[in-house]
């Protein structure tokens, strides 16, 4: 009897390789579209989305399904550093490089103007004159203590602490530069001198002004109940975040601020936004009382989807704490640029299809077109030449500039409400660049510090017989000048 079984033909091992080869990319490939395609690739409304922009549009390139776009920057593919780096002020030159890609584009941008003479000047106001020699820090002129406010005070030494400590960390074989600075504790930039901003506006910041930007002295510390230090409000977004996902924010818009603190070529910037969203149901926005009864700490501006910044005279110290929230940004074009303001990614409110202008006082006497004729040309001139791209909504935009004067402020909010997945991206970038690129981290900052030292060593021409009769002042010593009398 023939035998129901057969034994098998003996298949060649190279068969068999390949056929394993063959099985193992099918499941690799079944895990790949599984697992690792973007959301929004699965999300039902991207067709929607995608449909809305006009083929005219000038981010239509980037907003289609091709997959040959161009890639996500670096940092967008890095996961978050680790706390062993954030907090570590030892790393050295290229170890900062790697680890903050773009960091010192503020140096490189003031440096490439060249050479520039440090003069002293006639009397003590002004900027605060210090030297560096053999990695030590001296004060040789100074504002006394009764020339300014307590709060001026406060950011001189804290400053001044910040210096003093990317010093002390320096590596053993990267010893700082000697040189002579001057440091402006001032809200105003001068020029020469390190300040906390400097003007966007090209017709301010042209080749012969030196506005060095520096960390703000709230890395340190800010003794202000709403704030303490930009560390301490950092920990406590990151606990608040950790609880509440974009989707779970209420939808509105927060700003708190006073009313008066406005640029001369801003106008009543802060008045027309309070007066403009009064009653409105999507905004939570109100001057601060005299009492600060209705003051927020910094971090609970993250728990709302949309966070109204205004800039002041010139520019305003909470902005950094409102770039480590997962919320969108929406404010005029920025006007100062801080030390990692450049690392922003606008998408101007005039890109996005839909939004229109409205009047925020338009005269009822007056007709259509009279009203649509108050609105003043934006983005201005200026803001073509300091912000040249709007970045795409859906890919790379880590913050929304809306018209300065609020027309369009409404309307993008509801465009925004209409396209919750582009809001929560714009939001999510922001605060993964910012915190988890970790540019706000004591790593970071003490990074900055030495290549800004270095960079304005480079480039400065010091009269030194001008600054040879001047009493040199350990920092150790200034400092307990500082707080005691």
């Amino acid at each position: 009897m023939t035998p129901i079984f057969r034994t098998p033909k003996r298949v060649s091992p190279s068969s068999a390789r390949l056929r394993q080869v063959v099985i193992i990319s099918v499941i690799c490939l079944a895990l790949y579209c599984f697992l690792l395609v973007p959301d929004h690739s699965l999300d039902s409304s991207r067709s929607t989305i995608v449909d809305t922009f006009p083929q005219s549009h000038p981010h239509q390139s980037h907003l289609n399904t091709n997959t040959n776009a161009k890639p996500s920057p670096a940092w967008l593919s890095k996961p978050k550093h680790p706390p062993s780096l954030l907090n570590n002020r030892l790393l050295t030159t290229s170890q900062c490089a790697a680890a903050f890609p773009g960091l010192t584009h503020e140096i490189t941008l003031q440096a490439s103007k060249g050479p520039f003479t440090l003069s002293r000047r006639p009397h003590d106001l002004g900027p605060l004159i210090a030297r560096i020699r053999d990695n030590q820090l001296y004060i040789l002129s100074y504002a006394r203590k009764s020339d300014l406010s307590s709060e001026m005070l406060q950011h001189r030494s804290a400053t001044l602490h910040q210096i003093a400590a990317a010093l002390l960390t320096a590596p053993v074989d990267e010893p700082l530069p000697n040189t002579i600075f001057a440091l402006n504790h001032e809200d105003d930039p001068l020029s020469p001198s390190l300040s906390y901003s400097r003007p966007a506006d090209p017709t301010f910041n042209n080749p012969s002004k030196r506005f060095f930007p520096m960390p703000h002295f709230s890395q340190y510390s800010w003794p202000s109940r709403t704030i303490i230090s930009l560390p301490h409000a950092s920990r406590h977004i990151t606990r608040l975040e950790s609880t509440h996902p974009f989707a779970s924010k209420p939808s509105l818009a927060i700003w708190r601020g006073t009313t008066h603190f406005n640029h001369p070529l801003s106008g009543p910037l802060r008045q027309t936004l309070v007066s403009s969203t009064h009653g409105k149901p999507w905004a939570d926005i109100a001057p601060l009382h005299a009492n600060l009864s209705n003051a927020l700490p910094i971090w609970d501006f993250c728990r709302y989807r949309y966070i109204i910044h205004t800039e002041g005279v010139t520019y305003s110290g909470r902005f950094q704490y409102h770039q480590l929230c997962a919320s969108v940004v929406l404010t005029p074009p920025l006007a100062w640029m801080q030390h990692l303001t450049h690392l922003a990614k606008p998408v101007f409110s005039s890109e996005l299809p839909g939004v229109v202008r409205v009047p925020t006082n338009p005269n009822p006497d007056s007709g259509p077109r009279s009203s649509r004729e108050k609105l003043l040309p934006y983005p201005a001139p200026w803001v073509q030449a300091a912000w040249p791209r709007s970045h795409d909504p859906e890919r790379e935009a880590n913050i929304v500039f809306v018209a300065p004067d609020w027309s369009d402020l409404e309307s993008t909010i509801e465009w925004l409400d209409r396209h919750p997945r582009i809001a929560e991206g714009i939001a999510r970038r922001q605060r993964e660049l910012f915190d988890g690129g970790g540019y706000f981290s004591a790593a970071a900052e003490t990074c900055y510090w030495r290549a800004l030292l270095r960079g304005w060593s480079h480039v400065v021409r010091v009269e030194e017989k001008a600054f040879a009769d001047l009493q040199e002042i350990p920092w150790e010593e200034f400092s307990l000048k500082e707080i005691h009398k």
